[in-house]
């Protein structure tokens, strides 16, 4: 009896689990399939300069995105897990997330404001950085952490997909001429803010979520202990974002374009995995399904395999489809480098926040983050000495954190001896 019991209760967690992964999967494809929709009509459009200047703009304005966030994707979707029947539990958690990422965003916008009247470089395109500013305001209220940790993702499939249809939408009638590049980040960053009202809304409504106000002692016990994932979180944005960051401050804005549109396409592979990362991180945390996970990884690891070595040989024809020939061919050098580093990005993704974290290692993950960033830093630090800043040196470098990245995760897998876990 108790046997048939837990297997009823395994089914209906499996279920649960392929939902969330089902949900996922079609936000996924919406998220980065649309945008992939709109990029060689930016492109286009706004040619490669301008194209590169609002991508610079974004590598900027997301270090304030990682700031207010502070991790809270991450542990709060695991307080959310663990204390998902704790209805006053959970109350406390979504009250003092809110509080402390509207506390964030103030402070965010004073240091935003300082950067652009003290540097020309940001001055002449203030309303640019400000409007791009939106995007972190749409994201700090988007409440993703609450539906995943609920397990809950139709809601988030639902309210994404509607935004970012009308955003997709908005570009091809608003954007119309060169000079019409300061609408994109405003088209992109209202399309955050109106899905993050909807899902506010649906918390109330659906969840019969409200709000308190916190004492300060609460909101300093959230805050510290989502700092670790905050450091891990911001060391990941340096190794990424800073790319396209460093390339606009040392060499110019159409380079930033060409490296921008192939880590576009770059990011896209990977975030075909997110899904999985999602809908894996909330219920390895609460449930310990280790065999299960293991062949996830194996299946996921292998269709990436795959697919690195089919967009090898179908990439010169994606981006002359794409692209004019002169964009295309800069841009599909740097992106066969970074396939390189796809090889070894998806398994380390999985081993990170889905497993070591999951269960319970989550300062080895973390750890591992930093050291790359450190590491990668350090990489652009000499580049820069040298002199030798290029699109190229910096997708090569991109290579090497990774490998670091995932050995140290690896290593401590293996350490720890998770893997032999049942």
């Amino acid at each position: 009896m108790i046997t048939k019991i837990k297997n009823k209760v395994n089914t209906k967690e499996k279920k649960q689990l392929l939902s969330n992964f089902f949900s996922l999967s079609v936000l996924q494809i919406f998220t980065y399939i649309l945008p992939l929709i709109t990029l060689p009509y930016l492109v286009r459009v706004l040619g490669t300069e301008k194209f590169g200047l609002v991508m610079f703009a974004q590598a900027f304005i997301i270090f304030f995105n990682i700031f207010v966030d502070f991790g809270f994707n991450l542990s709060a979707t695991k307080d959310i897990s663990v204390h998902r029947d704790n209805k006053q539990k959970i109350t406390e958690i979504f009250s003092a997330v809110m509080t402390i990422k509207f506390i964030l965003i103030i402070i965010s916008l004073v240091i935003l404001s300082l950067i652009i009247f003290t540097f020309d470089k940001f001055s002449k395109d203030a309303g640019l950085y400000y409007l791009t500013f939106l995007w972190v305001v749409g994201q700090a209220l988007f409440p993703i952490w609450y539906f995943q940790g609920m397990e809950k993702m139709k809601y988030i499939t639902i309210i994404n997909i509607t935004s970012r249809v009308l955003f997709t939408l908005l570009v091809f009638i608003v954007i119309q001429k060169q000079s019409d590049y300061i609408y994109v980040p405003l088209v992109n960053g209202l399309g955050f803010i109106i899905g993050a009202l909807f899902s506010l809304r649906i918390i109330h409504k659906n969840f019969n979520q409200s709000f308190i106000f916190c004492d300060i002692s609460t909101l300093k016990h959230y805050f510290f202990e989502s700092a670790q994932f905050f450091w891990s979180r911001l060391s990941l944005t340096l190794y990424t974002s800073a790319n396209a960051f460093i390339l606009g401050i040392f060499t110019n804005n159409t380079m930033v374009g060409y490296y921008s549109i192939a880590e576009k396409l770059y990011q896209a592979m990977q975030q075909v995995y997110q899904p999985i990362v999602q809908a894996l991180y909330p219920y390895v945390a609460k449930h310990k399904n280790i065999p299960l996970f293991k062949k996830i990884f194996t299946l996921s690891v292998l269709v990436n395999i795959l697919g690195i070595i089919l967009l090898f040989f179908i990439g010169q024809y994606i981006f002359d489809l794409l692209f004019t020939e002169a964009i295309g061919e800069e841009s599909l050098h740097v992106f066969h480098i970074l396939l390189i580093a796809a090889i070894v990005v998806v398994p380390s993704i999985l081993l990170g926040y889905p497993f070591l974290a999951a269960l319970g290692y989550a300062k080895y993950a973390n750890m591992s983050v930093i050291y790359g960033s450190i590491f990668h830093l350090l990489g652009l630090g000499m580049l820069i000495l040298l002199k030798q800043v290029s699109i190229y040196n910096v997708a090569l470098l991109v290579i090497a954190t990774e490998v670091l990245v995932f050995s140290i995760r690896l290593y401590w897998v293996k350490r720890k001896a998770l893997w032999q876990k049942q």
